[in-house]
C-alpha cells in the first residue's frame, strides 16, 4: 500500500503544479500592456501603426510580431511590412527622432533641478542608436530652438550643457514649436517634455497642441519634476500633463529627484526604441476626412487597445474613373454653353451676305391715287 502511495505522490504533485501553473502563466501574460503610440498616414492608403508592448513596470517586452493583430473598422488587416520590436522583432527598427523640450524657468534653479534635467537629457542622448536623431528646445517665457535636429550626439550634449534658467513658464508654446520642427520629419518621432511648474505664459492651449499633430503623427511624453500638491504657480499641473500624454499616445511620469529623473529618460528611450512598426493598406483608400477606428490586440495575452485615425482630406476624393466621367460631363456642359453662342455668331456672319434691298415703283395708278412703293 505504501509503495502504491509513493508512486502516486509524484503524479499528484505534478498535476498540482500544472493546475496552479496555468493560471499563473495567464496572469503573467495579462500583465502585458499594448499601446498604439503613433499612426502615420502620410503615405495613405498605406497606414503605419507604431505599437508598444510593455510589462507592468513599463519596460519593453519582445513578442512574436505575428501575435499583434490590427483591425480597422472591425476588419482584420494583413500587414505588408513589420519592423522593429523587442528581441523577437522582425528587421531593423525605424530610426527615431526625438525633440527634447526642457523647462528652464526660474524655479528650475531650486535644488539644482536644472542640473538634474541636464544629466537626464544627456543620458537619453547617449543611448541613441545609429540613425536616431534628436533636437533640443528650451522654454521659459520665451521659446528657444537651442539645437536643431541632428544625429551628432556631441553637439546635442554641448547644447544641453549650455542651458541656463530664466523666468516664467510657456510649455504649450514650446510644444507647438517642437511640432513645427518635426512636421517634415518622416518615421517614428516623439516629444519628451519636462517641466516643474504650471504654464502661465503661453498663447497656445493644450487643445491647440493636440490639434497641430500632423498626418504623420507623433507622441508627446511628459515628465513632471515639481510638486503636484501645490496649487500655486510653483505647483505641477499633473492633469494637463497626463492629458497631453494620453491624447497623443505618449507617457506621463513623475520624478522626485535626479536619480528617478535619469531613470525615466532611460526607460522612455528603451520603450521608444523597442516599438513595432506595422504597415498595412487601408481598404478605405480615399482621403475622405472620415475617422477610422483602430484596434490592436495581442492574441497571446488577450489584451487590446483602441484608437482612431483620420486620413485627412478637405474635400472627398473620388476614384480615377469618376474623375474621367466628371471630365466628360463637364466638357459636355461647356459645349452646350458655347454652341449657341457659336451658332448665333455664325448666323450674324452669314446674314452679312444677304442681297441689299431694292426699291421698285409700282405701275402707274389711276388718277387720284398715290403710287405704291414696293421694297424687295
Amino acid at each position: 500500500m505504501r509503495t502504491r502511495t509513493n508512486r502516486l505522490l509524484p503524479t499528484f504533485v505534478l498535476l498540482l503544479f500544472l493546475t496552479l501553473g496555468a493560471p499563473l502563466g495567464a496572469f503573467a501574460q495579462s500583465d502585458l500592456q499594448v499601446r498604439i503610440t503613433q499612426v502615420d498616414t502620410s503615405k495613405f492608403p498605406n497606414v503605419t501603426v507604431y505599437v508598444s508592448v510593455t510589462d507592468s513596470a513599463g519596460e519593453p517586452v519582445g513578442v512574436d510580431a505575428s501575435a499583434i493583430q490590427i483591425y480597422e473598422n472591425g476588419e482584420l488587416m494583413q500587414p505588408v511590412d513589420i519592423r522593429g520590436g523587442g528581441e523577437s522583432g522582425e528587421g531593423q527598427a525605424d530610426p527615431l527622432t526625438t525633440m527634447l523640450v526642457i523647462d528652464i524657468s526660474g524655479s528650475m534653479d531650486k535644488n539644482d533641478k536644472i542640473g538634474a534635467a541636464k544629466e537626464a537629457a544627456k543620458t537619453y542622448v547617449t543611448q541613441m542608436r545609429p540613425g536616431d536623431q534628436a533636437g533640443l528646445i528650451a522654454f521659459d517665457t520665451q521659446v528657444y530652438n537651442v539645437q536643431p535636429i541632428t544625429t551628432d550626439t556631441v553637439a546635442l550634449i554641448n547644447a544641453i550643457d549650455g542651458l541656463e534658467t530664466g523666468s516664467d513658464t510657456a510649455l504649450f508654446n514650446a510644444l507647438v514649436e517642437a511640432e513645427k520642427a518635426l512636421a517634415n520629419v518622416s518615421g517614428r518621432k516623439a516629444i519628451i517634455a519636462l517641466t516643474d511648474g504650471m504654464d502661465n505664459q503661453s498663447q497656445h492651449t493644450a487643445d491647440e497642441v493636440i490639434e497641430q499633430i500632423g498626418p504623420s503623427g507623433l507622441t508627446i511624453s511628459t515628465i513632471g519634476f515639481g510638486d503636484p500638491t501645490l496649487t500655486s504657480q510653483e505647483g505641477l499641473d499633473e492633469p494637463a500633463l497626463k492629458s497631453l500624454a494620453e491624447r497623443s499616445g505618449g507617457l506621463y511620469s513623475f520624478a522626485e529627484d535626479a536619480e528617478s529623473l535619469g531613470a525615466l529618460y532611460a526607460q522612455f528611450g528603451r520603450v521608444l526604441q523597442s516599438e513595432y512598426a506595422i504597415t498595412y493598406v487601408s481598404p478605405s483608400a480615399l482621403r475622405d476626412g472620415i475617422n477610422r477606428s483602430l484596434t490592436v490586440s495581442l492574441s497571446t495575452a488577450g489584451v487590446s487597445t483602441d484608437a482612431n485615425y483620420n486620413p485627412g482630406g478637405v474635400l472627398p476624393e473620388v476614384p480615377q474613373t469618376s474623375l474621367q466621367l466628371f471630365g466628360v460631363i463637364l466638357a459636355g456642359l461647356l459645349a452646350l454653353l458655347v454652341l449657341p453662342m457659336l451658332f448665333s455668331g455664325g448666323m450674324k456672319m452669314f446674314g452679312g451676305f444677304k442681297r441689299k434691298g431694292r426699291i421698285k415703283l409700282a405701275k402707274p395708278t389711276p388718277a387720284g391715287r398715290k403710287p405704291q412703293v414696293k421694297i424687295k
